[in-house]
């Protein structure tokens, strides 16, 4: 590759031959380039790209659907997060290790709900509340950004809470390990971990359309790796199953992407939804032992089959699954700045909405469906603490999921006063550092 100069003096390298290749590129072939679209992405984290050669690159693989094949976007997201601020993974595990509450299938790891965003809805924030909401019973670790195509994005919305919202741009690398030690909620603000990504903002802006970035945000998370479980909203039906299988090459093994049937990156409110989920089946192909405790569960050797695999399971969901009526998306637009949507949110965790609420049902069944996924509603038996009754809801609904469970669960940690407390203590523990 040619190095050059461009006007700010940063030195550039040229793509140029990689660009040439991609004209003729075709799905037979894109195993073979998708290190090299990453790495050529990764150039832009470095300011080593020029601008005309960043658009190009991104305008090539919008319009060839590289950006559709579930190898690049693992590759690429890889090496946007290998640009990311890096956290300490391994203190982060012991304190996850203390802190989890493991319950039915949930072994007390991060989770995360978030959504590629772009769906034209512009509904209320479900996936930030639903993160809050859920807090009580897993430790949330939710990656947002300030709004690009919608009124309100995830961290308008914080910063909106009054009358002190939490202090976003003070959760970095160097506290984040103290935000757990003492909460299990924390936002990660996508600027303070991704700086790099200042660099391709404007060309993004003045391109117009959505690029590769918006399908990497989902999996940009800094600490992934230390995920456990996750939803993920895409906009279009067709990104479902790539994503399912991004998500999978990248070791998932606890997910489920959804899409509402009305392009909606959310489980929609008022009628169908599709859905991917990852979970994990036994291997017929195992050989070794089938008890967990004996030493040999798992094989020492590594070219034997896995004892699990990791399947994407495909079904359709809708509001009756979660024991709630539809609403029209019309009912659900919330405010029209983030700071009613901000007052829509404090009201919803301090039970303030009626019971038939359309904004708060839509928070509930994806509320539900993280509970679902992280395993939480798998337990037979129910002690969340004061005001739960106990009353475990058996009942199944499709991919065999305890979804009416989940709604149970959700509805306890609003009426309980848990979640309002769980986002109290991220304000108050954001608010004790000095902004980054």
């Amino acid at each position: 590759m040619a190095a050059g100069s461009n006007s700010h003096h940063h030195t550039t390298t040229s793509i140029s031959p990689l660009l040439n290749q991609l004209r003729g590129a075709s799905s037979g072939n894109v195993s073979k380039l998708a290190d090299e679209i990453a790495s050529a992405l990764a150039l832009i984290f470095d300011d080593r790209l020029s601008a005309v050669q960043c658009a190009s690159l991104l305008t090539i693989l919008s319009f060839l659907k590289l950006d559709r094949e579930p190898l690049v976007i693992v590759r690429c997201a890889e090496r946007m997060r290998d640009a990311a601020a890096q956290v300490d993974r391994k203190a982060l595990r012991e304190i996850v290790r203390t802190r989890g509450r493991k319950e039915g299938n949930y072994r007390g790891g991060l989770c995360d709900i978030v959504g590629t965003g772009g769906d034209g809805h512009s509904t209320f924030n479900v996936s930030t509340t639903s993160s809050i909401l859920a807090s009580p019973l897993l430790l949330l670790s939710k990656h947002g950004n300030r709004a690009s195509s919608s009124t309100s994005g995830s961290a308008d919305l914080l910063q909106s809470i009054k009358p002190f919202p939490p202090n976003i741009q003070a959760v970095n690398t160097a506290t984040l390990l103290e935000v757990y030690q003492k909460t299990n909620y924390a936002f990660l603000f996508a600027p303070i971990f991704h700086p790099g990504m200042k660099h391709v903002a404007p060309i993004r802006k003045d391109l117009g359309f959505r690029t590769i970035f918006n399908i990497l945000g989902p999996l940009a998370n800094p600490i992934e790796g230390v995920i456990e479980a996750r939803v993920v909203g895409v906009s279009h039906k067709d990104l479902g199953p790539v994503f399912a299988e991004a998500l999978r090459l990248s070791g998932a093994k606890k997910a489920m992407v959804v899409c509402g049937a009305e392009d909606l990156d959310e489980i929609s409110c008022a009628g169908k939804t599709y859905c991917w989920r990852l979970i994990e089946r036994p291997n017929p192909a195992f050989r070794g032992s089938k008890n967990e405790e004996d030493e040999d569960y798992t094989t020492s050797d590594e070219e034997a089959a896995p004892r699990m695999l990791v399947k994407v399971e495909e079904f359709e969901l809708n509001p009756s699954n979660f024991g709630l009526p539809a609403h029209p998306l019309a009912e659900v637009g919330g405010g029209n700045s983030p700071h009613e949507n901000a007052d829509i949110l404090v009201n919803l965790l301090q039970d303030r909405l009626p019971k038939d609420d359309p904004i708060l049902h839509f928070v509930l069944i994806n509320t539900a469906a993280l509970f679902v996924i992280a395993g939480v509603c798998d337990a037979n038996t129910s002690d969340m603490g004061h005001s739960d009754t106990g009353g475990v809801i058996l009942e199944q609904g499709p991919g065999a999921g305890r979804w009416k469970e989940g709604v149970r669960r959700a509805r306890w940690a609003i009426e309980s006063g848990e979640a309002w407390r769980s986002l109290n203590g991220f304000i108050e523990v954001s608010n004790s550092f000095a902004s980054g």
